[in-house]
């Protein structure tokens, strides 16, 4: 009778965790959705008054790191509560104006737009592939999390060092590794999400949002770099 009940309480105490899982896995999708509206309304402001590219290359760059981190960590301190969900959207808002001088280089380009939505395209297939393989793998990716920081780090770093080289087959280099990383990065944070490691959904919408601006943000450059069209 006992060892019935005991039976019955996992099945049920199972079942509740994986109800719980899928909760938070479905509001980070619906997060991550709604957080595409301020990062176009962020990139469309700053395309529209140029407001980047009168900054200055060093004060923008300033003001990125500045204004990333700081907004980042207002979220999470506040992730706990229904703010999180406007911290985050502000940040949101806050990493589409910092996209917008990218934006208006390749808009520059007589195929500009096509380049654009090129790589929303490839950017949300690379996303559902992710999250595809994120619901079928069993094995624990928990320790993928540490060689991925150091990776993120690494490209964080020689993309500083290159500000002041210029080195053209380095940014291409960093570019690549860019996308292979935070497409892993992708599928790790979906992957802690579904087997339980992030119960938060404002931090898990984080983590997704990042890799998803990055693996943007490479793969329009790259895009740029290769197939832009001069008039």
């Amino acid at each position: 009778m006992n060892e019935s009940l005991q039976t019955q309480y996992g099945s049920a105490y199972g079942t509740g965790l994986a109800a719980d899982r899928q909760r938070v896995l479905r509001n980070t999708y619906w997060l991550l959705a709604l957080s595409m509206v301020p990062t176009v309304l962020g990139a469309w402001v700053g395309v529209s008054t140029g407001i980047m590219a009168k900054m200055g290359f060093g004060m923008s760059t300033i003001l990125f790191f500045a204004g990333a981190f700081g907004l980042m960590f207002l979220v999470e301190k506040t992730k706990n509560s229904s703010i999180g969900v406007y911290a985050l959207l502000g940040f949101t808002f806050f990493m589409g104006l910092m996209l917008s001088r990218l934006l208006a280089q390749i808009l520059g380009f007589r195929n500009g737009s096509s380049l654009i939505m090129t790589a929303f395209g490839g950017t949300a297939a690379i996303f559902f592939a992710m999250a595809s393989l994120a619901t079928v793998i069993k094995r624990d990716l928990s320790g993928m999390g540490k060689f991925l920081f150091v990776g993120a780090i690494i490209l964080l770093v020689v993309g500083l060092v290159n500000i002041f080289l210029q080195s053209s087959a380095l940014m291409l280099t960093m570019l690549a590794l860019s996308m292979a990383v935070f497409s892993a990065f992708m599928l790790y944070d979906i992957k802690r999400v579904i087997d339980g490691g992030e119960t938060n959904y404002i931090s898990a919408t984080l983590a997704i949002y990042l890799d998803v601006y990055n693996v943007f943000q490479s793969l329009l450059s790259l895009l740029g770099i290769f197939g832009g069209e001069r008039d």
